[in-house]
């Protein structure tokens, strides 16, 4: 078997916007049950703020915009050897503008003991398909995988961004590159920090 390509392929998505109520209808639509979990907005990370989010929080997603600076780090540890601990459910993104979906199935990926996924649902199959996958082998797949691609499809454009940014960056992709935001992941697990 040929070895996997973790470069970005050529497929592009519409961004996800950062947006609980779409993250929500999201996650909902694939299988996450609405009395299991659900995606909040954190204002920021004062003490003050933070007693307004609902607890328990399972996982979080930060959002930052790509930065030139951003964008050397992670061509840097991108060349790194690491090494993924196999009870970090983890994929690589190969997907254009797929952050906001990668950072969900990181976050549900990584919750699935402390919820209960629909049986027979998207995201209950998924996690079963790609459970002994490693990250290239679950990016492919994902990439590959036409009924999340929809559902993704879906949820971009329900959003209340504006319908011409993603032409407004074909344009001119620099000029926008600080603006598009991307998401990354960190989940609570063995008293360690996984940053995606």
């Amino acid at each position: 078997m040929a070895a996997l390509d973790d470069s970005p392929s050529a497929k592009k998505w519409l961004p996800l916007e950062a947006n609980p109520d779409v993250m929500n209808q999201f996650l909902w639509g694939l299988g996450l049950p609405e009395d299991e979990a659900e995606c909040f907005d954190v204002y920021g990370l004062d003490l003050e703020l933070l007693e307004m989010v609902p607890k328990p929080v399972l996982a979080v997603l930060f959002l930052y915009p790509l930065t030139s600076k951003s964008e050397e780090e992670r061509l840097l540890q991108a060349n790194e050897n690491k090494e993924t601990s196999s009870e970090v459910y983890f994929m690589k993104q190969t997907v254009g503008n797929a952050c906001g979906t990668i950072g969900l199935l990181h976050a549900v990926g990584n919750i699935t003991s402390e919820i209960k996924l629909l049986e027979g649902s998207f995201l209950d199959r998924f996690f079963k398909t790609t459970a002994t996958m490693d990250p290239l082998e679950r990016a492919s797949f994902l990439e590959n995988d036409r009924e999340m691609e929809v559902a993704h499809s879906v949820a971009a454009t329900a959003g209340e961004t504006e319908e011409n940014f993603m032409s407004l960056m074909e344009e001119s992709p620099d000029q926008y590159l600080m603006a598009h935001p991307h998401q990354a992941l960190c989940c609570r697990m063995q008293l360690k920090l996984y940053r995606t």
